[in-house]
């Protein structure tokens, strides 16, 4: 046996469902991510948000737990309202909600759209 042996490289074995089914991570072994109709309805709702002048800036984070969709009404600040998918909960209280940086949440459901209503309905001074 030499002192200097190649790098192999042996690429991961994945099949088609494992690379199509990103979204089931406790099946899979894969991250939670947001699907493309989840992201529409998150970004419709943000872009209303951002013209209104109440948003600036967004993150994603994406866990093997969890994908978080994070709003910052500036970027150095902390996030005002995170869109959480957690898919262990999707089965019992819904895998979707809107929490607030102290760690209430506002709503949990299994429809995305419903969840994000809470969103929309902004308090306003009456005098």
């Amino acid at each position: 046996m030499s002192d200097i042996e190649p790098i192999q490289f042996t690429p991961r074995a994945t099949s088609s469902r494992q690379r199509s089914d990103a979204g089931n991570a406790h099946e899979t072994g894969t991250i939670t991510a947001f699907n493309r109709q989840e992201l529409s309805a998150i970004m419709a709702v943000y872009g209303r948000m951002v013209a209104a002048g109440e948003w600036r800036d967004y993150a994603l984070d994406m866990t093997r737990d969890k994908a978080i969709f994070s709003v910052f009404r500036r970027a150095t600040e902390f996030p005002l309202y995170r869109i959480e998918k957690n898919l262990k909960l999707a089965r019992k209280q819904g895998a979707y909600s809107v929490v607030t940086p102290t760690g209430l949440i506002l709503k949990r459901g299994h429809d995305l759209a419903r969840v994000l209503t809470v969103l929309d309905k902004s308090l306003r001074v009456v005098g």
